[in-house]
């Protein structure tokens, strides 16, 4: 007696799964027909699109506390101090919100300005490289 009622369970929930893939199915292919499978998808992409957008440079200019004026230079400034403290004390999240930040910045300043500001430290640090070569020369004349 089992056994039948069994067989009749499962008769029966195989013919429920046919019909309810087979509905599935049938509602999928009218969604696609009215519109509403491209409702959902564009309300997807929008989503998704909201959830992958860059910071804003004000945003940025929060992060690295400079004022929306200022130049290259003190942007950089702030950056390589936030990002060396976040680095030994900090967390990884912190120093890439700095990161990000100093990256969203560098769109907003035009590279002729970057270049300007970065240009004076390379000469700094190439007088000083003489400077510490010719120290060394006269330390071994002597």
């Amino acid at each position: 007696m089992s056994r039948v009622i069994a067989q009749v369970v499962i008769a029966a929930g195989t013919v429920l799964f046919r019909a309810a893939t087979q509905a599935w199915g049938q509602a999928l292919i009218n969604a696609q027909k009215s519109g509403v499978a491209r409702e959902t998808a564009s309300a997807a992409k929008q989503t998704a699109t909201k959830a992958g957008q860059q910071m804003t440079a004000q945003e940025a200019q929060m992060i690295l506390e400079v004022p929306p004026n200022a130049g290259w230079g003190e942007v950089v400034k702030r950056y390589k101090h936030l990002f060396d403290v976040n680095e030994k004390k900090g967390s990884f999240y912190l120093q890439s919100k700095v990161y990000r930040a100093r990256e969203r910045l560098e769109e907003e300043y035009p590279p002729e300005e970057r270049a300007a500001s970065e240009q004076p430290k390379q000469e700094i640090s190439a007088s000083s490289a003489a400077d510490a070569q010719q120290q060394q020369q006269q330390q071994q004349q002597q």
